[in-house]
Protein backbone atom coordinates (compact mmCIF):
# COMPACT_ATOMS: atom_id res chain seq x y z
CA UNK A 1 0.00 0.00 0.00
CA UNK A 2 1.21 3.33 -0.71
CA UNK A 3 -1.23 5.48 1.06
CA UNK A 4 -4.13 5.28 3.12
CA UNK A 5 -6.67 8.02 3.82
CA UNK A 6 -8.26 8.82 6.94
CA UNK A 7 -11.03 10.73 7.72
CA UNK A 8 -14.12 12.40 5.49
CA UNK A 9 -15.98 11.77 2.64
CA UNK A 10 -18.96 13.32 1.72
CA UNK A 11 -21.55 13.44 -1.76
CA UNK A 12 -20.46 16.30 -3.45
CA UNK A 13 -23.38 18.17 -5.46
CA UNK A 14 -21.43 20.05 -8.40
CA UNK A 15 -23.54 22.40 -10.38
CA UNK A 16 -24.33 22.02 -14.33
CA UNK A 17 -23.89 26.09 -14.63
CA UNK A 18 -22.05 29.19 -13.43
CA UNK A 19 -23.97 30.45 -10.89
CA UNK A 20 -23.58 32.82 -8.04
CA UNK A 21 -25.60 31.60 -5.30
CA UNK A 22 -26.93 27.62 -4.39
CA UNK A 23 -30.46 28.70 -4.87
CA UNK A 24 -29.95 29.94 -8.44
CA UNK A 25 -28.62 26.46 -9.91
CA UNK A 26 -30.75 24.47 -11.70
CA UNK A 27 -29.41 20.89 -12.01
CA UNK A 28 -27.12 19.33 -10.25
CA UNK A 29 -24.47 15.87 -10.36
CA UNK A 30 -23.24 14.13 -7.31
CA UNK A 31 -19.45 13.20 -7.21
CA UNK A 32 -16.88 11.84 -4.91
CA UNK A 33 -16.18 14.43 -1.83
CA UNK A 34 -14.51 14.96 1.14
CA UNK A 35 -10.70 15.51 1.11
CA UNK A 36 -9.76 12.78 2.07
CA UNK A 37 -11.11 10.63 -0.56
CA UNK A 38 -10.61 13.27 -3.04
CA UNK A 39 -6.77 12.02 -2.09
CA UNK A 40 -7.15 8.87 -2.57
CA UNK A 41 -8.73 8.70 -5.74
CA UNK A 42 -5.51 11.47 -6.76
CA UNK A 43 -3.38 8.62 -5.53
CA UNK A 44 -5.22 5.68 -7.49
CA UNK A 45 -5.32 7.81 -10.95
CA UNK A 46 -1.32 8.84 -10.86
CA UNK A 47 -0.48 4.97 -10.64
CA UNK A 48 -0.66 4.65 -6.57
CA UNK A 49 -1.94 1.89 -4.39
CA UNK A 50 -4.06 3.66 -1.86
CA UNK A 51 -6.93 3.00 0.25
CA UNK A 52 -9.40 5.15 2.40
CA UNK A 53 -10.64 4.43 5.81
CA UNK A 54 -13.57 5.90 6.88
CA UNK A 55 -17.50 6.14 7.97
CA UNK A 56 -20.50 6.72 5.40
CA UNK A 57 -24.67 5.84 6.19
CA UNK A 58 -25.97 2.92 5.16
CA UNK A 59 -28.02 4.91 2.48
CA UNK A 60 -27.63 5.34 -1.27
CA UNK A 61 -25.03 8.22 -0.95
CA UNK A 62 -22.88 5.56 1.05
CA UNK A 63 -23.30 2.56 -1.51
CA UNK A 64 -22.83 5.96 -4.21
CA UNK A 65 -19.20 6.97 -2.48
CA UNK A 66 -18.11 3.13 -1.64
CA UNK A 67 -19.03 2.02 -5.38
CA UNK A 68 -17.66 5.07 -7.00
CA UNK A 69 -14.17 4.89 -5.11
CA UNK A 70 -14.09 1.49 -5.45
CA UNK A 71 -14.15 1.74 -9.45
CA UNK A 72 -11.38 4.36 -8.78
CA UNK A 73 -8.94 1.45 -7.75
CA UNK A 74 -9.45 2.47 -4.19
CA UNK A 75 -8.86 -0.18 -1.01
CA UNK A 76 -12.45 0.65 0.49
CA UNK A 77 -12.08 -2.55 2.76
CA UNK A 78 -11.99 -0.59 5.37
CA UNK A 79 -14.61 2.04 5.06
CA UNK A 80 -17.81 1.47 7.59
CA UNK A 81 -21.82 1.71 6.73
CA UNK A 82 -23.41 2.85 9.45
CA UNK A 83 -27.65 2.65 9.91
CA UNK A 84 -26.64 4.98 13.10
CA UNK A 85 -26.28 8.50 10.89
CA UNK A 86 -26.41 9.85 7.14
CA UNK A 87 -23.84 10.15 4.39
CA UNK A 88 -23.04 13.87 4.68
CA UNK A 89 -23.76 16.10 1.31
CA UNK A 90 -22.50 19.03 0.12
CA UNK A 91 -24.39 21.46 -2.55
CA UNK A 92 -22.30 23.77 -4.94
CA UNK A 93 -22.48 26.79 -6.53
CA UNK A 94 -19.57 27.91 -8.76
CA UNK A 95 -19.45 31.77 -9.86
CA UNK A 96 -18.14 33.33 -13.05
CA UNK A 97 -14.41 33.60 -11.81
CA UNK A 98 -14.26 29.83 -10.34
CA UNK A 99 -15.01 30.69 -6.38
CA UNK A 100 -17.07 28.51 -4.58
CA UNK A 101 -19.92 28.83 -2.17
CA UNK A 102 -21.68 25.16 0.02
CA UNK A 103 -24.61 24.60 1.35
CA UNK A 104 -23.72 21.40 3.62
CA UNK A 105 -26.10 19.01 4.95
CA UNK A 106 -23.72 17.20 7.67
CA UNK A 107 -25.22 18.06 11.05
CA UNK A 108 -25.06 14.27 12.44
CA UNK A 109 -23.25 13.42 9.51
CA UNK A 110 -21.77 9.72 9.75
CA UNK A 111 -18.09 10.67 8.63
CA UNK A 112 -18.28 11.77 12.89
CA UNK A 113 -18.69 8.65 13.56
CA UNK A 114 -15.28 7.13 13.78
CA UNK A 115 -14.41 5.32 15.91
CA UNK A 116 -11.75 3.04 17.53
CA UNK A 117 -13.69 0.15 16.06
CA UNK A 118 -11.83 1.63 12.26
CA UNK A 119 -8.61 1.79 13.64
CA UNK A 120 -6.86 -1.67 12.23
CA UNK A 121 -2.53 -0.99 13.47
CA UNK A 122 -1.85 -3.98 10.80
CA UNK A 123 -3.69 -2.22 7.79
CA UNK A 124 -2.13 1.08 8.59
CA UNK A 125 1.16 -0.35 8.80
CA UNK A 126 1.15 -1.94 5.03
CA UNK A 127 1.13 1.85 4.18
CA UNK A 128 4.05 4.22 3.96
CA UNK A 129 2.28 6.96 3.73
CA UNK A 130 -1.11 7.44 6.48
CA UNK A 131 -2.65 11.03 5.96
CA UNK A 132 -5.58 12.39 7.44
CA UNK A 133 -7.91 15.50 8.15
CA UNK A 134 -9.78 17.42 10.78
CA UNK A 135 -13.01 17.75 9.42
CA UNK A 136 -14.27 14.54 10.89
CA UNK A 137 -13.39 15.24 14.52
CA UNK A 138 -16.28 16.79 16.00
CA UNK A 139 -17.06 13.97 18.61
CA UNK A 140 -14.66 12.73 21.40
CA UNK A 141 -14.46 8.98 20.31
CA UNK A 142 -13.28 10.24 16.94
CA UNK A 143 -10.96 12.38 18.05
CA UNK A 144 -9.26 9.40 20.28
CA UNK A 145 -9.82 7.16 17.05
CA UNK A 146 -7.62 9.87 14.98
CA UNK A 147 -4.68 10.06 17.77
CA UNK A 148 -4.54 6.45 17.74
CA UNK A 149 -4.53 6.08 14.11
CA UNK A 150 -1.59 8.47 13.93
CA UNK A 151 0.20 7.01 17.05
CA UNK A 152 -0.46 3.41 15.50
CA UNK A 153 1.04 4.63 12.77
CA UNK A 154 3.85 6.14 14.06
CA UNK A 155 5.18 3.41 15.76
CA UNK A 156 5.19 1.49 12.25
CA UNK A 157 7.72 3.67 11.23
CA UNK A 158 5.38 5.21 8.70
CA UNK A 159 5.02 8.88 7.28
CA UNK A 160 2.11 10.49 8.60
CA UNK A 161 0.53 13.45 6.70
CA UNK A 162 -1.78 16.17 7.54
CA UNK A 163 -3.82 18.63 5.81
CA UNK A 164 -6.23 19.43 8.18
CA UNK A 165 -8.29 21.18 4.96
CA UNK A 166 -9.63 23.64 7.54
CA UNK A 167 -13.50 24.48 7.50
CA UNK A 168 -14.20 26.59 10.61
CA UNK A 169 -17.76 27.54 9.84
CA UNK A 170 -18.49 23.69 10.48
CA UNK A 171 -16.92 24.51 14.06
CA UNK A 172 -19.53 26.05 17.24
CA UNK A 173 -15.96 25.74 19.18
CA UNK A 174 -13.40 26.68 16.98
CA UNK A 175 -11.30 26.42 19.99
CA UNK A 176 -11.81 22.50 20.13
CA UNK A 177 -10.26 21.98 16.78
CA UNK A 178 -7.21 24.32 17.73
CA UNK A 179 -7.02 22.17 20.39
CA UNK A 180 -6.77 18.93 17.84
CA UNK A 181 -4.48 20.18 15.71
CA UNK A 182 -1.67 21.40 19.19
CA UNK A 183 -2.24 17.70 19.80
CA UNK A 184 -1.56 16.24 16.22
CA UNK A 185 0.72 18.34 13.89
CA UNK A 186 3.59 17.71 16.14
CA UNK A 187 2.93 13.98 15.69
CA UNK A 188 2.97 14.38 11.88
CA UNK A 189 6.03 13.75 9.79
CA UNK A 190 4.01 15.96 6.79
CA UNK A 191 1.96 19.09 6.96
CA UNK A 192 0.47 20.50 4.23
CA UNK A 193 -1.56 24.11 4.83
CA UNK A 194 -2.95 26.45 2.75
CA UNK A 195 -2.14 30.06 2.50
CA UNK A 196 -5.88 31.36 4.16
CA UNK A 197 -5.21 28.13 7.09
CA UNK A 198 -1.70 29.31 8.33
CA UNK A 199 -2.98 32.22 11.20
CA UNK A 200 -5.18 29.84 12.78
CA UNK A 201 -3.33 26.97 12.57
CA UNK A 202 0.29 28.10 13.58
CA UNK A 203 -0.55 31.69 15.15
CA UNK A 204 1.63 33.33 11.99
CA UNK A 205 0.37 35.47 9.36
CA UNK A 206 3.57 34.62 6.47
CA UNK A 207 3.92 31.17 4.92
CA UNK A 208 7.78 31.38 6.11
CA UNK A 209 7.01 32.16 10.07
CA UNK A 210 4.66 29.25 9.20
CA UNK A 211 6.90 26.87 8.46
CA UNK A 212 9.63 27.54 10.89
CA UNK A 213 6.82 27.11 13.27
CA UNK A 214 5.88 23.85 12.15
CA UNK A 215 9.40 22.61 11.75
CA UNK A 216 10.18 23.93 15.51
CA UNK A 217 7.10 21.94 16.66
CA UNK A 218 8.77 18.57 15.00
CA UNK A 219 7.29 18.06 11.43
CA UNK A 220 10.00 16.88 9.24
CA UNK A 221 8.57 18.27 6.19
CA UNK A 222 6.31 21.44 6.14
CA UNK A 223 4.35 22.55 3.20
CA UNK A 224 2.03 26.16 2.16
CA UNK A 225 -0.19 25.63 -1.18
CA UNK A 226 -0.18 29.56 -2.02
CA UNK A 227 -2.99 29.14 -4.79
CA UNK A 228 -1.62 30.33 -8.23
CA UNK A 229 1.69 31.32 -6.44
CA UNK A 230 2.56 27.83 -6.20
CA UNK A 231 4.02 26.60 -2.82
CA UNK A 232 6.53 26.80 -0.29
CA UNK A 233 7.99 24.42 2.23
CA UNK A 234 11.47 24.03 4.54
CA UNK A 235 13.70 21.55 4.43
CA UNK A 236 17.12 21.78 6.77
CA UNK A 237 16.62 25.23 7.50
CA UNK A 238 15.74 26.44 3.68
CA UNK A 239 13.00 27.93 2.67
CA UNK A 240 12.36 26.78 -0.90
CA UNK A 241 9.40 28.21 -3.17
CA UNK A 242 7.96 26.11 -6.16
CA UNK A 243 5.80 27.98 -8.64
CA UNK A 244 2.67 26.78 -9.98
CA UNK A 245 1.50 26.89 -13.73
CA UNK A 246 -0.66 29.55 -15.30
CA UNK A 247 -3.90 27.95 -16.48
CA UNK A 248 -7.43 29.14 -16.99
CA UNK A 249 -9.35 28.42 -14.08
CA UNK A 250 -12.63 27.31 -14.25
CA UNK A 251 -12.98 25.97 -10.33
CA UNK A 252 -10.75 26.09 -7.47
CA UNK A 253 -12.61 23.32 -5.88
CA UNK A 254 -10.28 20.62 -4.86
CA UNK A 255 -6.70 21.91 -5.77
CA UNK A 256 -4.95 21.19 -2.53
CA UNK A 257 -6.23 17.92 -2.82
CA UNK A 258 -4.58 17.22 -6.23
CA UNK A 259 -1.42 18.54 -5.00
CA UNK A 260 -1.67 16.42 -1.77
CA UNK A 261 -2.34 13.18 -4.19
CA UNK A 262 0.78 13.72 -6.13
CA UNK A 263 2.99 14.76 -3.62
CA UNK A 264 2.31 12.06 -1.32
CA UNK A 265 2.05 9.47 -4.32
CA UNK A 266 5.98 10.54 -5.49
CA UNK A 267 6.99 10.67 -1.62
CA UNK A 268 5.74 7.00 -1.35
CA UNK A 269 7.29 5.61 -3.62
CA UNK A 270 11.04 7.36 -2.94
CA UNK A 271 11.09 7.08 0.88
CA UNK A 272 10.05 3.60 2.47
CA UNK A 273 9.45 4.98 5.85
CA UNK A 274 9.73 8.28 7.89
CA UNK A 275 13.34 7.53 8.23
CA UNK A 276 14.09 7.50 4.65
CA UNK A 277 12.41 10.77 4.56
CA UNK A 278 14.78 12.20 6.65
CA UNK A 279 17.17 11.52 4.50
CA UNK A 280 15.87 13.26 1.25
CA UNK A 281 17.52 15.81 -0.85
CA UNK A 282 16.00 19.54 -1.11
CA UNK A 283 16.42 18.35 -5.60
CA UNK A 284 14.26 15.61 -4.71
CA UNK A 285 11.55 17.62 -2.53
CA UNK A 286 11.17 20.76 -4.98
CA UNK A 287 10.37 18.16 -7.76
CA UNK A 288 7.82 16.84 -5.86
CA UNK A 289 6.79 19.91 -5.02
CA UNK A 290 6.67 20.63 -8.67
CA UNK A 291 4.81 17.97 -9.54
CA UNK A 292 2.16 18.68 -6.89
CA UNK A 293 1.42 22.07 -7.92
CA UNK A 294 1.49 20.44 -11.87
CA UNK A 295 -1.61 18.35 -10.90
CA UNK A 296 -3.22 20.66 -8.59
CA UNK A 297 -3.33 22.95 -11.48
CA UNK A 298 -4.74 20.67 -13.42
CA UNK A 299 -7.71 20.65 -11.58
CA UNK A 300 -8.65 23.58 -11.24
CA UNK A 301 -9.19 23.40 -14.93
CA UNK A 302 -12.40 21.43 -14.53
CA UNK A 303 -15.60 21.32 -13.14
CA UNK A 304 -15.37 19.63 -9.55
CA UNK A 305 -12.70 18.21 -7.30
CA UNK A 306 -12.73 14.90 -8.29
CA UNK A 307 -13.30 15.32 -12.47
CA UNK A 308 -9.76 17.15 -13.01
CA UNK A 309 -7.35 14.70 -11.30
CA UNK A 310 -5.61 13.32 -14.04
CA UNK A 311 -4.16 10.05 -14.95
CA UNK A 312 -0.44 9.26 -14.92
CA UNK A 313 -0.15 9.57 -19.12
CA UNK A 314 -1.83 13.18 -18.78
CA UNK A 315 1.22 14.43 -16.18
CA UNK A 316 4.26 11.86 -17.58
CA UNK A 317 5.84 15.00 -18.61
CA UNK A 318 5.75 16.26 -14.88
CA UNK A 319 6.87 13.01 -13.22
CA UNK A 320 9.63 13.34 -10.93
CA UNK A 321 12.16 11.02 -11.87
CA UNK A 322 11.81 8.53 -9.72
CA UNK A 323 8.40 8.06 -10.92
CA UNK A 324 8.79 7.81 -14.93
CA UNK A 325 10.15 4.03 -14.77
CA UNK A 326 7.43 2.78 -12.19
CA UNK A 327 3.82 1.57 -12.66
Amino acid sequence: MDVVCVGESLVDFLPAESAQRVRDVTAWKPSIGGSLANVSVGVARLGGRSAYVGVVGQDEFGHFLRERLAAEGVDVSHVRQTPQARTGLVFISIDARGERSFTYFRTNSAEFLLSERDVDPAFLGRARVVHFGTNSLKLPEARAAMLRTVEAARAAGRIVSCDPNLRLHAWEEPEVLREQLRILLPRCSVVKLSEEEITFATGRTEPEDALRHLSGLGVTLPVVTRGEAGAVFLWRGEVVHVPAPRVRVVDTTGAGDGFTAAFLHGLSRRYADVAALAEASREDLEALATFGCAVGSRVVEHLGAVAGLPGREAVAGVLPPWLRDTA
